[in-house]
């Protein structure tokens, strides 16, 4: 995700310290290797220049440092929390329906993981936003405490699961174009255990994709002067680079945002794109079908090949709100690397910032939206839904499911399920 969108934990402040407390601690704070005291807070003390560490001093870790605007305390505050919320019961809702025995497909395993995905990804932040934000600590230093679970889960962990989920939409939209155009393949690879092994596969690779994150920064802790209560001082801490980072600063950040915006953003948006006009093709090809069924009074055929449709095209729309929301990120990214690489400002910072929060937000939107597309265009997950709800609702009728012609565990169906005009109708249906 975006800097604008990274994530913290919440935790207890460091510990408040009251000017009697530092005269009486001065000499052990100054043998310390691992804490020093700031230039604010040696103004405060009126030391100047008594000691070598506060000529020195770097100002301390700061939230309103980055990516700040006018809406960053509402949005993040009190927008970003309500939609996390929403996410998180729709996502789970969609997890339940997605797992229940008669609703487990090889699709389904994958659309499982993108709904977990997408949940960290918004909980993360949880934290966050409610201590800093909602209740207005986003004017303090950030405490010594936190100041490296901040950068972690602020930033590095949702990266990870926005990275996975971006992904797992990569290859359900592959499984999906398998099952439709290549059935008798899709009996062999589009597996449920294939596809577990593909989700193993993809988060693997997004955690070694930030691996370089974990380890980018170290917070020596600083004594600083409180901004909340300024007879107080508390221990903070410095954002310092690694040696090594600092060194090849320039190759460390282009090879990483260049890396990001290709193998995160661009190729996986192209081969969605390809995918999802593949699919309509397919499901134009499709419709063709139906006609002919229907001209031939096959209706239980065609049912099948209905519902099978109305499958693909609620993937298609899945994967199109995908794209709506990922392809201004990638392009922001881009802008934000030819700024940096050509040393030319192509936006105003104001204007950086607020897109950057905005295209984030618009992110966020888009997590619980799949549960309403799935509601509107399955009527099996309706139906599954609703039994949730209602113990002694009817099971489907199981001329009417499009799961009556499954026979294997894998999702493939029987050879007895062959459509009589010569073309399989793969059944490993989403939903």
């Amino acid at each position: 995700m975006l800097k604008a969108l990274e994530h913290t934990d919440a935790g207890n402040m460091g510990s408040n310290w009251t000017y009697d407390d530092l005269y009486y601690h001065n000499a052990s704070l100054n043998a310390s290797a691992n804490v020093s005291i700031d230039n604010v807070t040696c103004d405060f003390l009126h030391i100047h220049e008594t000691g070598d560490f506060c000529s020195r001093a770097e100002l301390p870790y700061s939230l309103t440092t980055f990516s700040w605007t006018e809406y960053t305390e509402t949005v993040y505050g009190y927008v970003s929390p309500i939609l996390v919320l929403i996410t998180i019961v729709t996502n789970t809702l969609v997890s339940v329906v997605l797992l229940k025995k008669n609703m487990r497909s090889p699709t389904n395993v994958l659309l499982v993981a993108m709904a977990q995905s997408d949940l960290f990804t918004g909980l993360l932040p949880i934290p966050c936003f409610i201590y800093f934000f909602t209740l207005g600590n986003f004017v303090e230093w950030v405490p010594a405490s936190l100041c490296y679970v901040y950068d972690l889960t602020f930033e590095t962990l949702p990266t990870i699961c926005h990275t996975a989920s971006i992904w797992l939409t990569v290859a359900l939209a592959a499984q999906r174009y398998v099952c439709v155009c290549h059935p008798i393949k899709a009996k062999q690879c589009c597996t449920i255990p294939n596809m577990l092994k593909v989700i193993l596969g993809i988060y693997i690779m997004s955690v070694l994709s930030q691996i370089t994150k974990f380890f980018e920064f170290e917070y020596p802790a600083v004594l600083v002067q409180s901004q909340l209560n300024i007879s107080e001082v508390m221990y903070g801490c410095r954002r310092v680079q690694l040696e090594l980072v600092r060194l090849h600063e320039d190759l460390f950040y282009s090879l990483y945002f260049w890396c990001r915006v290709i193998f995160i953003h661009l190729i996986p948006c192209t081969v969605l794109l390809v995918l999802n006009a593949l699919l309509i093709c397919a499901l134009r090809n499709a419709q063709h079908r139906r006609e002919m069924l229907l001209r031939q009074n096959q209706r239980q055929e065609c049912r099948r090949l209905k519902e099978s449709n109305c499958t693909t095209l609620m993937l298609v729309a899945v994967v199109g709100l995908f794209l709506l929301v990922e392809f201004p990120l990638a392009i922001f990214l881009i802008l934000m690397i030819l700024e940096n690489t050509l040393y030319q400002p192509l936006l105003e910072e104001a204007h950086r910032d607020t897109a950057a929060l905005f295209i984030n937000l618009c992110i966020l939107l888009s997590y619980p939206l799949n549960f309403f597309i799935y509601c509107g265009m399955s009527r099996q997950f309706r139906e599954t839904f609703k039994r949730l709800f209602i113990p002694g609702a009817s099971a489907l009728d199981r001329e009417h499911s499009q799961y009556f012609s499954l026979a294997t565990e894998n999702g493939g169906r029987r050879d007895s399920d062959k459509n009589r005009c010569g073309n399989n109708i793969t059944n490993d249906t989403a939903i």
